[in-house]
């Protein structure tokens, strides 16, 4: 089972993820579990404040050392094993399709959702272990991060989606793009389904969707094809 916690100052946001898809069906078989721990719990302040004014001056408030430590030894305590703690951060390593077996290997994944100008660079240096992104642009927390990550692990470990030949056709399967793909109806406006699709043909079914996957990549994204 891979154990995640989430540490956050807005955990009613990550109320549905726990309903649809397939997060609903590993939860449900047991594949994942899923903690949400509400930061403001964790505060020593009677307004259950955790941001604090920068020193040195500037704009913004600053997420403060002390509840984070708190909750993280809690979510810890409650992971029972030993934890990654991963701060979700612009700073941080870019998530990408490779790299989602790594985390699948970890098991215990605790996700910092960091909220207005950051988090104290000592909890940074102290107690973070990795610094993850998912794309070069900012958001106002770590929240959305959190559940992308959680959602592109989960759909990747085995036993969680039905078909699992589905994860080898998939974009960036190889450094690959996804080939085009069809449904019914055969025929829309004159627009027809490849003939090819349909022979029946399983080996030059292969053959075009490989041709096409490569298409697409040299067309939409070459960067993926220097990879290969």
């Amino acid at each position: 089972m891979i154990q995640f916690s989430i540490i956050t100052i807005f955990p009613n946001m990550f109320n549905n993820i726990f309903k649809y898809g397939v997060i609903k069906k590993a939860i449900q078989k047991k594949i994942i579990n899923i903690k949400i721990l509400n930061l403001r719990n964790f505060s020593i302040n009677k307004r259950k404040k955790v941001d604090d004014k920068i020193y040195g001056g500037g704009s913004g408030m600053l997420i403060m050392f002390l509840p984070l430590f708190r909750a993280v030894i809690e979510a810890k305590k409650k992971q029972k094993k030993k934890s990654i703690v991963i701060y979700l951060s612009p700073q941080g390593k870019i998530l990408n399709h490779n790299n989602i077996k790594y985390f699948i290997k970890k098991k215990n994944l605790i996700f910092i959702c960091g909220r207005y100008k950051g988090i104290d660079e000592r909890f940074i240096k102290t107690q973070v272990d990795e610094e993850w992104s998912i794309g070069d642009y900012i958001l106002t927390g770590g929240e959305l991060p959190a559940m992308i990550f959680i959602d592109a692990i989960t759909r990747s470990i085995p036993g969680v989606l039905n078909n699992q030949n589905s994860l080898r056709e998939e974009s960036f399967n190889n450094n690959l793009l996804d080939c085009p793909n069809y449904t019914r109806p055969k025929n829309i406006n004159n627009n027809i389904v490849p003939s090819v699709l349909l022979s029946g043909n399983h080996k030059k079914i292969k053959k075009w969707r490989l041709k096409y996957a490569l298409k697409n990549t040299l067309l939409k994204r070459p960067d993926l094809l220097n990879k290969k």
